[in-house]
């Protein structure tokens, strides 16, 4: 049986007998092949395999969607997605027009995918959200309003398409503020993590914490693709991909201005690549992580072998993000061919703090343009944000970082090259800088503390004098 978001009061075949182009021949089994791709990388990795869906095709107005925006399409779209589910897996199609919904959950062998031309909005109405289900808010796993679109220890699940989908924001951006309650949520939150209460038993859903779901959450999945679409805000981060093995994301174009709305969050995930996207975001285009303190050293699944390429980035925090939730560890990744066509903050960004614990190592960046921003490249050991007023340090872990590569990077302007702020009791180890070209640096060039073997080779700069 289905965990489902709704509850279905009436069969489906009685329903809606005869509205689904299925393939008789494929409709009782999923199609079991894979089409797979080979990453090149720096570091052992093997090729990324892409599921081919069956030929069936599930379209949400035959199973009662109403085109123009002004009716809720939910129903038809669970209607649909399990019918697609049942058959063996296909497409859910989302036509041309607008469409508008709540919470969206996909199963195994589903592909939601969207027209072009197709517009589906996400109402701001958090009771469209709700039951609850497994979640993670800051790397904290939990029960909270349910993801936009949901996918939960699924294989083979997709969303594509060259349509668009669009979020209201009102309420998110109310509840983005940083409320007594909400950060007795997060209180409460952090001290179950610490005292190993049962995610089950973590439940976030309360108005008054005003814990935002993330707009695509995909948790504990295999093979998992993104591909096409247009994403236009979001609640909280856009693309969450959470324990997931396996994926390609490609060809999105995601812009998002709230607060901690990163653009791609990999999170515990592996086998990973990311191929021509564009971020246009409020925080960091892509964060990878892997867990906050208490519940990264249980779930013990670092982020790893992940490949990032041909993307660009109007505006962020960071082109590329690590951490500050990297408790389980992250390794092997290697961005290159990317750009940042607008104002950002840093090429590189890898920030932790004495809480954390985990480590940092194996990443390479290579072959980046950028125009202007504070730091070309910045470590940083002691980045706590909120969390350091908010609730104690139950333990200490400092988090070894070792062995971060950059290699052909032109910037137009910084206020520095480098600044690496390592901590006292683990000094942060190799660290290469290799033709890095900044035309105009603003404040100074490098700062180092507590860092070994920090080389420079083939470095030029211009410092401007102020």
């Amino acid at each position: 049986m289905l965990r489902n978001i709704f509850i279905v009061t009436a069969s489906l075949s009685l329903l809606f007998s005869g509205y689904a182009t299925v393939n008789a021949q494929e409709s009782a089994t999923p199609s079991n092949s894979y089409r797979y791709t080979k990453v090149e990388a720096p570091f052992k990795m093997g090729h990324v395999k892409e599921f081919v869906f069956p030929n069936n095709e599930f379209r949400i107005n035959f199973y009662g969607g109403n085109e123009g925006g002004e009716v809720l399409c939910t129903r038809a779209l669970y209607y649909a997605i399990e019918a697609c589910h049942e058959a063996g897996g296909g497409k859910v199609i989302v036509p041309k027009g607008k469409w508008r919904t709540g919470a969206i959950q996909l199963f195994n062998n589903v592909n939601l995918h969207l027209e072009e031309g197709a517009e589906l909005t996400f109402t701001d109405n958090p009771a469209h959200y709700f039951p609850g289900v497994k979640t993670s808010w800051g790397g904290i796993e939990c029960i909270n309003y349910a993801p936009l679109i949901y996918a939960y220890d699924c294989e083979n699940v997709a969303v594509t398409g060259k349509g668009i989908i669009i979020c209201e924001t009102e309420i998110w951006e109310k509840w983005a503020k940083m409320s007594e309650s909400h950060i007795s949520g997060l209180k409460t939150l952090y001290d179950q993590a610490y005292k190993n209460v049962a995610v089950e038993n973590r439940n976030m859903i309360k108005e008054e914490y005003n814990l935002r779901p993330q707009l695509i959450h995909f948790n504990r999945c295999k093979n998992v693709l993104l591909d096409g679409f247009e994403i236009k805000e979001s609640p909280f981060r856009a693309v969450h991909l959470y324990k997931c093995e396996g994926g390609i994301v490609r060809n999105l174009n995601i812009s998002a201005h709230g607060l901690s709305c990163d653009g791609l969050g990999i999170e515990m995930s592996n086998n990973l690549l990311v191929d021509n996207c564009v971020f246009d975001m409020g925080d960091d285009a892509i964060a990878i992580k892997s867990g906050h303190n208490h519940d990264g050293w249980r779930l013990n699944t670092p982020s790893k072998n992940i490949v990032i390429k041909n993307c660009k980035v109007k505006n962020a925090n960071a082109l590329l993000g690590i951490g500050s939730e990297l408790s389980a560890g992250i390794k092997n990744i290697y961005m290159h061919d990317c750009e940042a066509t607008d104002s950002i903050n840093q090429m590189l960004y890898i920030k932790t703090n004495i809480r954390r614990g985990g480590y940092v190592e194996n990443i390479h960046v290579k072959d980046i343009k950028t125009k202007k921003m504070s730091r070309v490249i910045e470590i940083d050991t002691d980045v706590h944000y909120n969390w350091k007023d908010i609730v104690p340090a139950f333990e200490e872990k400092p988090t070894r970082i070792d062995g971060i590569f950059i290699e052909n990077a032109l910037c137009e302007s910084a206020d520095a090259v480098y600044e690496i702020k390592g901590n006292e009791s683990m000094p942060v180890n190799n660290v290469k800088i290799k033709n890095v070209n900044v035309n105009r640096v603003n404040d100074f060039v490098k700062r180092v503390t507590n860092a070994n073997n920090i080389s420079e080779e083939n470095t030029l700069y211009v410092t401007q004098k102020r």
